[in-house]
């Protein structure tokens, strides 16, 4: 067994593909994206077996907020689609030697390191415990898309589909697919205006241009916007791999409400879904089951399986840690005052 840093990619494609649990984060063409995104640095951990097939895979992406002296309090690693490792005893001898190489590697670059399950990963928890790992709920909605349209529509809840309907008759909308480069910064505003009412830093708008550049031509993103005549009012930004549409980034402006445009923007991405192959879309979080979410609320509605597969942190340094979550609640704080109002964010 051996820890690498690289791998040819035709095995690291070989192996999302033979792997159920893999997904558009654990691909080549994510860690290009993420490598092209101002703030963002992506690290590729793999243990490999004597030929050279992967037995566990690994890729943290660092995201940081601020460089220079604050960049130890603003840098995180998380791994947006969790880990993948081998079914068996000796996938998960792999996954555990992989974790104590990087633990080693890791102190001092992070602040902590976040698994984000995408999968039920429960038989991995002692595991993980055993190396630092913290599991905590977080929901999130999965929606069944195979099954016709018309099924789809019925298990929406009554009042949403009410104005669903409304707004599948009303002439002002229009549902647009963004095929030009130049059309992501009207996306990129939505975000805006919907991270600042949340009061969470947006990323950088290089990540939605590589998400363009690198996914468009491969069918693995669309950008959708919808529009009140020519105004902008919704718009997200959704993956595409294998048979699952997961919801990255979604924005609105607040003074199309009464059109319900996140209405229309949700079903034309269900109704596209369910007639081009695809069973599941991933709806991108729910939020923690303890805490109030005012956006679980609003996927809910859609008639989805809400599942709890939870995240898992090791926090490298609890001090830095502390200090550095004082001085982000103050930042937020200063953020919102400063931004314009917007819609709830949905991660």
């Amino acid at each position: 067994m051996t820890i690498v840093r690289e791998l040819p990619e035709t095995i690291w494609r070989d192996y999302l593909q033979q792997h159920p649990q893999a997904n558009i984060f654990h691909t080549p063409e994510m860690y290009q994206v993420f490598a092209r995104a101002q703030g963002y640095r992506p690290q590729f951990w793999a243990a490999v077996d004597a030929t050279g097939w992967p037995l566990a895979l690994f890729l943290p992406v660092e995201v940081t907020l601020f460089g220079g002296p604050l960049r130890p309090l603003t840098t995180r690693a998380i791994l947006y689609g969790s880990l993948l490792c081998t079914p068996g005893p000796e996938g998960e001898r792999a996954l555990a030697e992989l974790l104590r190489a990087y633990r080693r590697a890791a102190r001092g670059r992070a602040l902590y390191t976040e698994l984000r399950h995408l999968a039920d990963q429960s038989a991995l928890h002692p595991l993980l415990a055993a190396q630092g790992f913290t599991h905590e709920g977080h929901l999130n909605y999965l929606i069944d898309l195979d099954r016709p349209v018309e099924a789809i529509m019925e298990s929406i809840g009554a009042r949403t589909r009410k104005n669903l309907r409304r707004a599948l008759r009303d002439e002002q909308l229009r549902v647009a697919e963004v095929t030009g480069r130049d059309q992501v910064a009207s996306i990129y505003q939505l975000l805006q205006q919907t991270y600042a009412a949340a009061q969470v830093p947006l990323a950088h708008p290089s990540l939605f241009e590589a998400a363009f550049d690198i996914l468009y031509p491969q069918n693995m993103v669309k950008f959708i916007l919808i529009q009140v005549g020519e105004a902008c009012a919704a718009g997200s930004v959704e993956l595409l791999f294998k048979d699952t549409i997961y919801g990255w980034y979604g924005g609105l402006d607040r003074a199309y409400s009464r059109h319900s445009p996140n209405e229309l923007l949700t079903w034309s991405i269900l109704s596209w879904g369910a007639t081009h192959g695809y069973k599941v879309y991933d709806f991108g979080g729910a939020g923690k089951p303890e805490e109030e979410y005012g956006v679980r609320e609003f996927k809910a509605k859609f008639g989805g399986t809400l599942v709890n597969f939870g995240r898992s942190t090791w926090i490298h340094n609890p001090a830095l840690f502390r200090l550095s979550s004082w001085g982000y609640e103050l930042y937020r704080r200063r953020f919102s005052r400063r931004q314009p109002g917007g819609e709830e964010i949905q991660t």
